[in-house]
């Protein structure tokens, strides 16, 4: 087998609050994240196939994070719709920001969960998605591993 892992890097402003937190991050306050997405295939080997060698076209994986995650996210504010900070949000949508309500408290750890689950839907059936790491900041990122998630 002729397993090969690819990975593209990707980079998005966006800010959050962490409603409830008792520490600086209750604030709203934004991130210059950078998320790099694993993928593993086997490469085309159809001798006629303009993708020939290719796991997946860069430009290809390129079009799918942006439209799932990318697009959707830069120069956002991400806010739990669950939480009082709802009530902000809606303001703010008001006033013309651009506003994203998850269902979930807005963490790296949280975000990693949902763009695993988006991506995987995304990709195509003989791709599969193996690593996401998602830096906060220069020195500070998590990681979704597939391997960690196998029930």
């Amino acid at each position: 087998m002729n397993n090969i892992r690819v990975t593209k890097i990707f980079n998005f402003e966006t800010a959050h609050a962490l409603f409830g937190y008792e520490g600086k991050c209750k604030n709203i306050h934004g991130h210059s994240y950078k998320l790099c997405v694993t993928i593993l295939g086997q490469p085309i080997d159809e001798k006629n196939h303009p993708e020939l060698g290719m796991v997946l076209d860069f430009g290809d994986l390129k079009k799918i994070v942006n439209r799932t995650i990318v697009d959707r996210l830069d120069h956002a504010i991400l806010l739990n719709e669950n939480t009082e900070h709802k009530v902000l949000g809606l303001h703010l949508s008001k006033q013309g920001h651009k506003v994203i309500f998850t269902d979930y408290q807005p963490t790296c750890e949280n975000m990693l969960i949902d763009f695993a689950q988006k991506l995987q839907k995304e990709l195509p059936e003989n791709i599969s998605l193996v690593k996401l790491k998602l830096y906060e900041t220069e020195n500070s990122y998590g990681e979704w591993i597939a391997s960690d998630n196998i029930q």
